[in-house]
């Protein structure tokens, strides 16, 4: 007789209650965990896989609310329990890790006292006790010098090391279930490998279940034992993981499968990546006078350039620093005499992990930062002015950031902030403008009446479009691509995947794209420099890199990297 599942959820309900009517977002969702297993919890945005583990943990806040099913941690009904009676379960038998850790960590508390005070909600400990059981929790998640750390807050740490923190206070009272939500969605693929790593042991060490849920198919592959793929806020298929990403039986499945770069030929449109079939650009004046450059001349030339970042220092320190009571603030090199070349109509693929440099090295070559050292040329021509007060002086560098909800004016209809550019640098009259719009909002796949709607009224795919298509109506040869793809949806990833593919090959367009997601690197370019600490350490043709790295650092990055199991 096999024991009874850990967690049963059985016909799990949760809706949302707007003014514009009922959101269905787990509609009769069911599944079982048995103890010391890990379920992987696959979807999109807005599949209802996080809203899942919300409702299994109660942290479902008006106007939400589950409306029924049944959620049984060991026999014991969760839903409809008293909220006290939630607060003494959650932490304790049930814990989250979330994918921003700061939403767990309070900026204001040292990690110390964060963790003494998540003990002292289920447990009566002194401050001795806590403080030691603190530095035994960073010390099991790998945090080195425990001791030390005990006592930073958490800007003191990197995004990894945060995670890492979050992971330990989930921990602390080696809970029955850990539901974890995308935890290493945002972290480089060196760091998520030893968090997957670290959570696999871990799991194993305390007998603990685990729900991890994620978009990326290759991350529950390497973690899950086996696997729920929702779709509408229902499960439309399960079952163990080798069984459900080599054999997928339900369509939707294989279509997440075919829209992941790593499946296709490089280069070649991805399946389930829309916006192929878009309008064709504006016809471009500088299109016309391409042919007319010197051939001998170096396309896009990044010369040894380098960027040093000196920590500012406040009155009094300036003041010590006069008096010689205190040193200057500590600078950091980002970037150390860097050279690269392009040539017109090339993707180079920049990559590496957070503090690498490479988005220093990017905004150089875009003309957002003035190197200290070296310089940059397109077409033999530089791309920022000289003088005590250098400024970019060149329209034909533009960038795509990563987020576009940032980059983009909130008050400013989409209409005018493609048009804003384009007016103020003659490229377009005012008069022309809105035809101008149009044709590019067509020719990203948009609908040319949205230009008089605000970022808030997008998707997060729609905006990444509406960016491309700012950038793009400078009428630039180079385009520096900033992790643009880095926060979406595998199908919206190949959407916009598919757009720069077609747009590059329409535009003759020059691309520098920066990534620590290896698999769109591969995918999008034809060349692949590898930065580090500052460092161009390996660069080549992007099948001489990834089929035979030389670099030890290039060698470690590629096999981080989490591999779809093969049929």
């Amino acid at each position: 007789m096999s024991p009874s599942p850990l967690l049963e959820v059985t016909n799990l309900v949760t809706h949302f209650h707007s003014r514009t009517g009922i959101v269905k977002a787990v509609d009769g969702v069911s599944f079982a965990l048995r103890r010391g297993e890990v379920m992987g919890l696959v979807g999109e945005s807005g599949s209802g896989k996080s809203i899942t583990g919300f409702s299994i943990i109660g942290l479902i806040d008006p106007p939400g609310r589950v409306e029924g099913g049944s959620i049984k941690l060991d026999g014991r009904e969760l839903v409809g329990l008293p909220s006290s009676e939630l607060r003494g379960i959650r932490g304790k038998s049930i814990s989250m890790v979330f994918q921003d850790p700061m939403m767990t960590l309070n900026p204001m508390l040292t990690i110390g006292t964060q963790i003494r005070l998540a003990l002292e909600a289920h447990e009566d400990v002194s401050a001795a006790e806590g403080r030691k059981r603190a530095i035994a929790a960073l010390r099991q998640v790998r945090i080195p010098e425990p001791e030390t750390k005990v006592d930073f807050y958490p800007h003191q740490f990197s995004g990894g090391m945060r995670q890492r923190v979050a992971i330990a206070i989930a921990l602390l009272h080696r809970p029955k279930l850990i539901i974890a939500d995308e935890p290493t969605t945002a972290l480089d693929v060196s760091i998520q490998a030893e968090i997957l790593v670290e959570m696999k042991e871990l799991v194993a060490e305390l007998g603990t279940s685990m729900i991890w849920i994620s978009h990326d198919l290759a991350t529950i592959a390497s973690i899950a034992d086996h696997v729920c793929v929702m779709r509408s806020g229902k499960i439309v298929e399960a079952g163990p993981v080798l069984d459900v990403l080599t054999r997928p039986k339900h369509p939707y499945t294989q279509s997440l499968l075919d829209a992941l770069p790593s499946r296709a030929k490089p280069g070649a449109l991805l399946a389930r990546g829309a916006g192929t079939d878009a309008a064709p650009p504006p016809r471009l004046a500088r299109l016309a006078e391409s042919g007319r450059r010197k051939a001998e001349i170096p396309y896009f030339v990044i010369d040894a350039v380098g960027k040093r970042f000196q920590q500012k220092a406040g009155v009094l320190r300036l003041l010590a620093q006069k008096m010689g009571i205190a040193r200057p603030a500590p600078s950091v090199q980002a970037v150390d005499s860097v050279s690269l070349t392009l040539t017109r109509g090339e993707a180079l693929g920049l990559v590496g992990e957070s503090g690498s440099g490479k988005s220093t090295l990017g905004r150089m070559a875009a003309g957002i930062y003035a190197p200290d050292a070296g310089h940059v040329l397109l077409d033999g021509e530089p791309v920022m002015s000289s003088g005590d007060r250098p400024h970019k002086i060149t329209t034909r560098i533009q960038t795509i950031f990563q987020d576009p909800f940032a980059s983009l004016n909130q008050r400013m209809r989409i209409g005018d902030s493609i048009s804003e550019g384009p007016i103020a640098h003659g490229l377009v009259s005012r008069a022309e403008a809105g035809h101008y719009v149009r044709q590019w909002l067509a020719a990203v796949g948009l609908d040319p009446a949205f230009a008089s709607r605000y970022p808030h009224q997008f998707s997060g795919g729609q905006r990444q479009r509406v960016a491309i298509a700012r950038a793009l109506a400078m009428q630039p040869d180079v385009v520096v691509c900033d992790e643009p793809v880095a926060s979406l949806d595998v199908s919206i990833q190949a959407q916009i995947i598919n757009l720069l593919i077609r747009l590059r090959s329409e535009l003759d367009l020059t691309l520098i794209f920066i990534s620590h997601d290896l698999s769109v690197v591969r995918h999008l370019c034809d060349r692949v420099a590898i930065m580090h600490r500052g460092r161009i350490v390996e660069s080549g043709t992007a099948s001489e890199v990834y089929d035979h790295p030389q670099d030890p650092y290039t060698q470690r990055l590629l096999a981080a990297v989490p591999v779809l199991p093969v049929a």
